[in-house]
């Protein structure tokens, strides 16, 4: 490796030897810098989402994030603004008076932080010379194959870019000797996903992984020294897990400085009663939705039913899917061996390619729509004929209230959705 890491800020070229009491707080910048900024890949999109109130709480007006310009994304969670601070607009303008392209405006979650997303596209057109940069730098080669790999290194040397005018981008920051203070956190080893995915015996085998020569043989090892540049140049690396803390120590040959790890924002869920109001509203939804899926297949009592779920990235071993199946198959014979009355219903959501949506899906909500509006209209006029029962002092005849109409109206909605169709049990789509 080319590069060594400095150990501490003090030890960039450009920045002063600041004592903590004299360190300018109110006038530093902080730049997140991600992939899924506005981009939904995985779970890293969650993790940023989810943290951006506190550290807009926390750094106001100086918090500004960074990733990719993909249109769609732009028009639906980005609202256009100018950037506050005249140094970063000069900055946008020098890069777009140099062919690329720059959009700034507020990220449509919450804490509304600023985003600055750099379009790869429009600066395809200097990969070359930045995959030398990136080779006299480090002496990393990147294939011309590897689509995301140049993808990253586009937005990376624009990142560089952009900071010398105000992952590849940190690598090349320090190159460039840019007086930035950087942090690297990892959410897993890239090498790490392709070993698991491999079923190999991972963590009971850490310390006799070949790290240079695995990478090699997935031919991922382009990546992988990317991946490992990004932290040890960085002054401070980071991850989010005490596990991943000593994958990364293995894979990536440096220890990680803190553990910073995922959670919930519980805060957001002080107040009990409405965490339960939220709670039973989105069980309801989930219970319209299967009746709506298993209508005229499956009869069961819904009071009696659990929702298990299993989320992220269409990985079926990674993602632990294999053992998630295994521990439901096991379940399912214990309950039908104990016949118990309890039912199970699973939803796997892992984002993957489609061609169209479900269209017997789509059939069974349409027959509980019109099932659920034929029982609305029959309940309001059996409401207006048990009302005027009851006004006169009678104990109305059930069998008066609803008369040959309502119930010829109800045999034809039912007669109507004895339909015959497939039942979709999972949506498993390949990639």
């Amino acid at each position: 490796m080319r590069l060594s890491r400095s150990l501490s800020i003090t030890s960039l070229s450009g920045l002063p030897l600041w004592e903590e009491e004299t360190l300018p707080v109110k006038e530093l910048l902080l730049f997140e810098v991600a992939w899924e900024v506005t981009n939904k890949v995985g779970g890293i999109y969650t993790v940023i989402q989810t943290k951006s109130k506190i550290t807009v709480d926390e750094w106001g007006e100086n918090y500004f994030m960074i990733g990719p310009y993909y249109e769609h994304n732009f028009k639906t969670q980005v609202e256009k603004c100018d950037s506050p601070r005249p140094e970063i607009k000069a900055a946008m303008e020098s890069l777009i008076n140099n062919g690329c392209q720059v959009h700034f405006g507020r990220w449509l979650i919450e804490g509304s932080p600023y985003v600055l997303l750099f379009d790869i596209s429009a600066a395809a057109w200097n990969l070359d010379r930045w995959k030398g940069d990136l080779w006299n730098a480090c002496g990393i080669s990147l294939p011309d194959h590897d689509r995301e790999a140049n993808d990253s290194l586009i937005l990376g040397s624009l990142v560089a870019w952009f900071f010398q005018e105000a992952g590849t981008g940190l690598v090349l920051s320090r190159s460039r000797k840019l007086p930035l203070a950087t942090i690297f956190t990892t959410h897993a080893t890239l090498l790490g996903r392709y070993l698991c995915a491999g079923s190999a015996d991972f963590y009971n085998n850490l310390d006799k992984f070949e790290v240079d020569r695995e990478a090699k043989e997935r031919q991922i090892f382009h990546r992988y020294c990317l991946e490992r540049a990004a932290a040890h140049c960085s002054h401070v690396f980071t991850t989010v897990s005490q596990i991943t803390a000593v994958e990364a120590n293995h894979m990536l040959q440096r220890k990680p400085d803190v553990v910073t790890p995922n959670g919930l924002n519980v805060r957001k869920f002080s107040a009990m009663h409405e965490f339960q109001n939220m709670h039973s509203l989105n069980k309801s939804k989930i219970q319209e939705f299967v009746r709506g899926h298993f209508y005229g297949h499956l009869d069961f009592n819904l009071e009696k039913t659990l929702f298990f779920f299993i989320a992220g990235r269409y990985e079926f071993s990674n993602k632990g899917a294999d053992l998630f199946l295994e521990s439901l198959s096991r379940l399912n014979y214990l309950l039908r061996v104990h016949k118990s009355d309890v039912t199970v219903v699973v939803f796997f959501i892992m984002p993957a390619k489609t061609n169209n949506f479900n269209v017997e899906s789509l059939k069974g909500q349409a027959v509980r729509k019109q099932l659920w509006d034929t029982a609305q209209s029959v309940k309001e006029k059996f409401g207006k004929k048990l009302y005027e029962s009851l006004l006169r002092g009678e104990i109305p005849d059930l069998s008066q209230i609803l008369d040959r109409d309502d119930f010829t109206i109800m045999k034809r909605a039912i007669f109507a959705t004895q339909v015959s169709r497939c039942m979709t049990l999972l949506f498993l789509v390949e990639n």
